[in-house]
């Protein structure tokens, strides 16, 4: 792709090794993410999973460097992304799209220019072929017919999937999703969900979500970190059957999602 740093390798397509993250809250030192190591394999969809406060979303903003490390390392493809200068780690993101809880669309351009933004941003690209882009995202998540609408006449779902066209404008080879279902309710998480099974199976795109729900990683995950207190206490393979985790709080986990979703008010 024109502009970016080519993403290629053949290890995980997704490597941290010993990262750590703090900030400091109210004159403290609070250690979000504590040494850190894992790999996800390309293809893959990996779901981090823990407690509110456990880290998640801040190790996926680790992945992308949007938060940078104290310590450790980060490679995407065998791409040292804690090396590069600024210059060329802005190219680098161009292959790792992301997601959020809110969306956040700009509402003051239709549909077909918040997925267009990225491209435009960028530079590189004629004006025939960033329609042609927008138009191949948008026929991804069912919403051609949307093209020149304006998000706030847009659902919730839709929204989302108008967030997800626009992460996957430049071609990522990885989309970052930060609790990209929470907002919504059980019938829309559905649907959302289908579409990143789908972008992941045709496209081959690897997937690294965080969410608090056991019934999206089952529906949706191929492996699961479980966090606390910002360590990484288990990793599992979740089947057919489900996840069988062992650490205490995976346990809870698991006992906590028999309680479906789509019963909470």
């Amino acid at each position: 792709m024109t502009g970016t740093i080519s993403l290629v390798g053949t290890q995980a397509l997704i490597r941290l090794e010993a990262v750590s993250k703090s900030f400091n809250v109210d004159g403290g030192r609070y250690d979000a993410v504590k040494h850190v190591s894992l790999a996800v394999q390309r293809g893959d969809i990996y779901g981090l999973i823990g407690k509110s406060g456990a880290g998640k979303s801040t190790l996926l903003r680790l992945i992308n460097l949007l938060e940078r490390p104290d310590a450790g390392t980060v490679h995407v493809d065998g791409v040292a992304l804690t090396s590069l200068s600024k210059r060329d780690l802005r190219r680098a993101r161009q292959s790792i799209g992301m997601i959020f809880q809110q969306f956040n669309l700009l509402q003051n351009l239709d549909v077909f220019e918040n997925v267009a933004f990225p491209l435009r941003v960028h530079g590189g690209r004629g004006r025939a072929t960033i329609e042609q882009r927008v138009a191949e995202c948008l026929d991804i998540v069912g919403l051609q017919e949307k093209a020149r609408v304006f998000p706030a006449q847009l659902s919730g779902g839709q929204k989302q999937r108008v967030a997800i066209a626009r992460a996957l404008a430049s071609e990522p080879a990885v989309l970052l999703c930060d609790e990209p279902t929470s907002a919504l309710d059980p019938e829309t998480t559905r649907s959302v969900l289908a579409v990143l099974r789908d972008i992941n199976r045709r496209l081959g795109v690897t997937i690294v979500i965080v969410t608090h729900e056991l019934a999206v990683l089952r529906a949706l995950c191929h492996h699961v970190g479980v966090l606390e207190n910002g360590q990484l206490i288990e990793q599992a393979e979740i089947s057919r059957n489900g996840v069988a985790l062992q650490s205490a709080l995976g346990r809870e986990l698991v006992r906590e999602a028999y309680h479906p979703y789509e019963e909470v008010a």
